[in-house]
């Protein structure tokens, strides 16, 4: 199925697809590896927290940030 197929579909189509694509991934015994890059992300932010340079804002603030 190609994307321009999908973005034909209906929305209830379109998840009811995603939902069946989750399920299949919930059974699937393949475990899927982080690429490199999100270690190299969370140890920049466990250093930040470490150094206590690290920002916080609230879930309010993260919300109406965009």
């Amino acid at each position: 199925m190609t994307t321009l197929e999908i973005n034909k579909m209906p929305t209830k189509d379109k998840i009811i697809l995603m939902e069946e694509i989750w399920d299949s991934l919930l059974h699937d015994d393949g475990e899927i590896e982080s690429p490199a890059w999100h270690e190299d992300i969370l140890r920049e932010r466990m250093l930040k927290i470490q150094d206590g340079s690290a920002e916080y804002i609230s879930i309010d603030e993260l919300k109406f940030k965009k």
